[in-house]
């Protein structure tokens, strides 16, 4: 019974908390965003290449989460 409590306990945790290791961007000069989706309309003005990398690439970069996502 003990084993069912934790992994309930784990299935919850897990279920509110976002684990994209991949993410995406629009490869230009200007762009301060990185966005979990590669549908996202925060990229919808992207006139350059979406490229996928990872979160903690996009982070390096200084870039933050896309305001849509949120």
């Amino acid at each position: 019974m003990k084993k069912l409590y934790i992994f309930i306990l784990f299935i919850l945790i897990t279920s509110f908390t976002n684990f994209a290791e991949n993410v995406y961007i629009c490869q230009s000069k200007g762009a301060t965003k990185y966005h979990y989706k590669e549908t996202c309309r925060g990229l919808n003005a992207c006139k350059h290449q979406i490229v996928k990398k990872s979160i903690s690439d996009a982070k390096d970069l200084g870039l933050t989460l896309c305001g849509w996502e949120d």
